[in-house]
């Protein structure tokens, strides 16, 4: 884990692409006490450990399938529910797990360094409990996640592709069909991918939503901060460090994980 000092920082954005009803704004000055966030994400590996200790059973598992992005699928692979309106990419996808990221017949094999998927809030809360950690606040999270810059749009700064590198895991192409996957990677990276931002943090944004330890505002959904591998600029332009959503707390998919903050 990295100590931070804390201190006061303007949290939020009034960027007028940002979507209305995600509530980053207006910016405002926020402080935050010292505290302790994990340089990167929790990796399969971690949470492996965590499970063969305590035994722990998502939510996934006890639910029998998860959301699986369609375009990480092999042609005819069972579907359990209907996507999310709007969203036809995705599929309900019996067998679905930490374990198993695509279905029954994948596995997280070679990828114990990519994050743990398929995690629900109630997961990653009892992971942390566990390692005697707890979820970071949102305020944590996002004074984190920006390294000490002021209101840039990234952890590095304004240019998301500064002298033409890849910083961060998103999609490239024409979203959900065309992945060029000119960052790298197609689907999950390593937690340790790329650069860290000055405080020593990987992938505060893209690769995958982050669990925080805050409620939305109105208290039936958890946050989510980070954006993922699916984020693209045609729909979804939440790989910016002032960009939130939030999901129901038993709910997972194959592109949310977590990392863990301590006081």
């Amino acid at each position: 884990m990295i100590r931070l000092p804390g201190g006061t920082f303007r949290m939020g954005n009034d960027d007028e692409t940002a979507n209305p009803g995600d509530g980053e704004g207006p910016v405002r000055s926020v402080t935050v006490g010292p505290f302790h966030i994990d340089a990167h994400a929790v990796s399969n590996a971690r949470f492996a450990a965590f499970v063969k200790a305590t035994g722990h059973v998502t939510d996934a598992e006890k639910f029998g399938w998860s959301y699986v992005f369609a375009g990480l699928l092999p042609p005819g692979t069972a579907r359990a529910l209907p996507a999310p309106a709007g969203t036809p990419w995705w599929r309900g996808v019996p067998g679905a797990t930490w374990r198993s990221p695509e279905g029954p017949d994948s596995t997280v094999r070679g990828r114990e360094r990519h994050p743990v998927v398929h995690v629900s809030w109630h997961d990653a809360a009892a992971y942390a409990a566990w390692a005697g950690r707890r979820l970071p606040t949102e305020a944590e999270w996002e004074y984190a996640a920006r390294g000490g810059l002021d209101q840039a749009r990234y952890p590095w700064g304004d240019e998301l592709t500064p002298r033409g590198h890849w910083r961060c895991n998103i999609w490239q192409g024409e979203f959900p069909h065309v992945d060029t996957a000119e960052d790298g990677h197609a689907g999950t990276a390593p937690v340790d991918a790329y650069r860290p931002n000055a405080y020593g943090l990987y992938n505060t944004v893209g690769n995958v939503w982050e669990w925080g330890g805050d409620w939305w505002t109105e208290g039936e959904t958890r946050v989510m901060r980070g954006g993922s591998y699916l984020c693209h600029d045609s729909y979804c332009n939440r790989y910016r460090v002032s960009a939130r959503t939030a999901n129901t707390p038993d709910s997972s998919s194959g592109n949310t994980g977590f990392r863990c903050a301590a006081d």
